[in-house]
């Protein structure tokens, strides 16, 4: 986490939405996309890092994107400077544990 100021999250029902969220993330702003779960019942979470004002922006337009679809937003939130234990719970999201 040292490189990072903040984490950014949204959790939506349903592949297509988190798609829809993590590809509007990443074009709005300098944030690196570690990874999804899939939480319970089709919920799915999306998680982003970078500074604070791009995870910001990232999950703004995460969230909008996901409503000018239709669907609803279970939860989001940006976590600033994090603390370093939390890189633990990070590396489940992580896409490479995935693709691994």
């Amino acid at each position: 986490m040292n490189r990072y100021e903040a984490l950014g999250l949204i959790e939506t029902f349903g592949i297509v939405y988190v798609l829809e969220a993590a590809d509007a993330m990443c074009k709005a702003a300098d944030v690196e996309l570690l990874g999804f779960e899939n939480v319970a019942s089709g919920y799915i979470s999306v998680l982003v890092r970078g500074d604070v004002g791009a995870c910001k922006t990232a999950v703004e337009t995460g969230v909008k994107a996901v409503e000018d679809m239709g669907a609803q937003v279970y939860s989001s939130v940006v976590i600033a400077r994090p603390h370093q234990d939390i890189e633990k719970i990070i590396a489940r999201y992580s896409i490479d544990n995935l693709l691994g």
